[in-house]
């Protein structure tokens, strides 16, 4: 029997201290870090993806960041064929793999035996602005008229799910309940799914002083570079951080009212990430204010220890 490879999962909300954990860990584990965000792969996303710096990566080598223009398609489908070969050659150097993110979607099809329909980035965005002003019940109506066998498995306010279902049946015209996936983790992996949360107020008022740090680093002359660059009507411009500046370059929203929207959107954002991260997988979850960086890397350093995670 082939040796199972020993994996690391990181997740959780935006600004819960993901990097700063899994820089921390891999220093003492020999690990190596694969991006699981959907938007730092891209190359001059920087700041308002929160992408890592060669500083903070202290040394730990890290995968998937900065190897897209901002204009390709990345999918979840990309990311499982990029990411599987990260895992096997990380293993095969003696290093422990890390996949370290908050895209819930893309990390989840690495652990599970998905089968995807290969989708139009464009065109699914496309989609998805057609139901930006529907409300909860409107989008779950059109679900049950489209796809009844997707209404019977999706909650009538997970947004989330209802809109992934009703653009899958439109770009594929058939369910996305026949899109194959195991219920288990893949047998190869011997997995280590770690999720990191912290009070709501707190977490909160991190991500609003992530936000004005940001701007403070010049994320809107970033955005504006991106625009000049002809990427204004690309998918990857419709990412939080990047589609609330532009109307604010393009002089049609003041910076504060730019600012405050994209508070309020990565407040929601980390919310839907709880809520999806919650229902969608088995982790073991950790308070950051509750216990300290050093405990936090005991305690798994320890558990990888172990003859099975």
């Amino acid at each position: 029997m082939n040796e199972r490879i020993k994996l690391v999962v990181i997740v959780g909300p935006t600004a819960v201290g993901k990097t700063a954990l899994s820089i921390e860990l891999a220093k003492q584990i020999g690990g190596e870090i694969i991006s699981g965000d959907a938007i730092q792969v891209y190359r001059g996303m920087d700041i308002g993806s929160a992408k890592i710096t060669s500083e903070e990566m202290d040394g730990v080598p890290h995968h998937l960041i900065d190897i897209l223009e901002p204009d390709e398609q990345y999918s979840a489908a990309q990311f499982k064929e990029m990411a599987v070969p990260l895992i096997e050659a990380i293993h095969a150097r003696g290093h422990i793999p890390m996949i370290v993110g908050g895209t819930g979607l893309y990390i989840q099809s690495v652990l599970y035996d998905y089968q995807y329909q290969e989708e139009d980035a464009q065109e699914s965005g496309r989609l998805l602005q057609q139901y930006e002003h529907y409300s909860n019940e409107s989008l779950f109506a059109e679900l049950c008229d489209r796809d009844p066998a997707a209404s019977e498995t999706i909650h009538p306010n997970n947004r989330q799910r209802i809109l992934r279902a009703l653009i899958f049946n439109r770009l594929h015209n058939q369910s996305i309940t026949t899109q194959s996936k195991s219920q288990t983790i893949h047998a190869k992996y011997d997995t280590l799914l770690i999720g990191l949360t912290m009070p709501r107020e707190v977490l909160y008022d991190r991500i609003n002083r992530r936000v004005d740090m940001m701007m403070a680093q010049g994320l809107p002359d970033e955005v504006a570079r991106l625009m000049a660059a002809g990427y204004s009507d690309a998918r990857s411009m419709t990412a939080i951080g990047y589609k609330e500046l532009m109307p604010y370059i393009r002089n049609d929203l003041s910076q504060q009212e730019a600012v405050e929207q994209l508070k309020q959107n990565s407040r929601r954002f980390a919310k839907r990430q709880l809520t999806w991260f919650r229902n969608q997988m088995s982790l073991d979850w950790y308070d950051m204010t509750a216990i300290s960086m050093a405990d936090m890397v005991d305690i798994l350093t320890t558990k990888l220890k172990g003859e099975s995670l």
